[in-house]
């Protein structure tokens, strides 16, 4: 019905959230003992090609060794993008030797529904074959002119997504917009710069029950522009 309201499809506490290269085992143990509720560890944007194969094993370690729930932890993996070769290890090998461990999956650079379709077809046929009890859920980064262009129908995918993450300087880029660091805004442009793309997405995701997550601040002398 047109006026009711969607609930979230998964509550997580998410206030705060780090972003951890599995290539480094001393900072994902670091992470596994911080403060912040939500955890992803990272084998994309934060690790380079020749790491890649380590950093997915250090993670398939991590996801085991530690017990990620006790510490009162979300923990994530980010996927390397559809449009690489990375990414089908990265979802095979993680969901079957460690899935039943993980709390979600945050796929990067969505720019289409079928995009989600892709990993989430992958996820149901291995945790089905493994005969996994818990259910790994998905998250998308928006961080292209495409996904945003598309974000209500990537929003209104339905199966596991459950929340929605911008990710400001690839969007950026992607837009060709000038800035002077990650998540801060340019001197010269007269306003929020971001505010349209927040805003759309977020009505997008409270219209589809998702989590509207917002994107790093990467301005670290600027702790009043970080609040």
């Amino acid at each position: 019905m047109s006026h009711t309201i969607n609930h979230l499809k998964k509550l997580r506490l998410q206030r705060s959230e780090l972003a951890v290269p599995g290539s480094s085992p001393e900072m994902i143990d670091k992470a596994a003992n911080s403060g912040a509720d939500f955890v992803f560890l990272d084998i994309e944007d934060a690790v380079a090609p020749p790491d890649k194969e380590r950093a997915r094993k250090n993670i398939i370690q991590a996801l085991n060794d530690i017990d990620w729930r006790a510490k009162g932890k979300t923990v994530s993996v980010r996927i390397n993008g559809l449009d690489t070769h990375y990414m089908y290890r990265d979802v095979v090998d993680v969901m079957e030797q460690a899935g039943d461990r993980l709390d979600t999956i945050l796929v990067p650079k969505v720019g289409v529904p079928a995009d989600l379709y892709m990993v989430e077809a992958m996820v149901n046929q291995i945790e089905m074959a493994k005969g996994f009890k818990t259910r790994v859920g998905l998250e998308a980064l928006i961080e292209t002119a495409l996904g945003m262009a598309n974000v209500e129908a990537i929003a209104a995918t339905p199966g596991r997504l459950e929340a929605m993450h911008f990710g400001v300087a690839d969007y950026a880029a992607s837009n060709k917009a000038r800035t002077v660091n990650i998540g801060g805004l340019n001197p010269d442009y007269p306003g929020d710069q971001w505010h349209f793309a927040l805003s759309r997405m977020t009505v997008a995701c409270r219209a589809y029950g998702l989590r509207a997550i917002d994107g790093p601040f990467g301005d670290f002398s600027d702790p009043e522009g970080y609040m």
